[in-house]
């Protein structure tokens, strides 16, 4: 008997004009006032020119069948990340039992849907934070935390140190 493996992440080359875009995209932390502006502009050419590659067909995957169903739920949980998450809402709303759905999240994404959401709070956290115009316990409550000690928890198990520690290794880093 033959097993399939199945991978949730594809790493390949990264051609000239998907590194320009990225790069095109990071530059914008230095002008953030911009980035309401641009950043979608340049998510967009980074997904065509993804499509465009050589391995584009892969992506091209994800918008058939349970996968398309996997997307679009990433895509409720991405929007709606401060929210309180209801498996069941998800699974409903797939046409899926609660089981499927977190046996197909998982292998698309490696992630149970609440260990996603949580990834999605946590950089959204870091990137107010960038900004450095509001305290780490009101980003904590914007983002959809109830305790400002379980997000100085989450932040820290992610990124390494407290919010407040890695906003200043930031700074040093990359001089903002």
């Amino acid at each position: 008997m033959e097993i399939k493996q199945k991978r949730s992440m594809l790493v390949s080359s990264l051609n000239e004009g998907i590194f320009n875009a990225v790069c095109r995209m990071v530059e914008l932390l230095q002008e953030p006032e911009s980035i309401p502006f641009l950043a979608l502009l340049i998510k967009e050419e980074i997904l065509y020119r993804i499509l465009q590659s050589s391995d584009g067909h892969i992506l091209h995957q994800f918008f058939n069948g349970k996968t398309s169903k996997m997307s679009e739920i990433i895509s409720e949980i991405t929007r709606n990340y401060e929210r309180k998450l209801s498996i069941q809402d998800l699974a409903e709303s797939a046409n899926m039992s609660v089981a499927s759905l977190h046996r197909h999240f998982k292998e698309m994404t490696s992630m149970s849907p609440i260990q996603f959401q949580k990834q999605v709070r946590l950089q959204q956290a870091r990137s107010l934070l960038k900004l450095g115009k509001i305290s780490a316990a009101d980003v904590a409550f914007k983002i959809g935390y109830e305790s400002p000690s379980q997000f100085s928890r989450e932040y820290s198990r992610l990124f390494g140190c407290a919010p407040l520690k890695d906003m200043e290794r930031l700074k040093l880093e990359y001089g903002s």
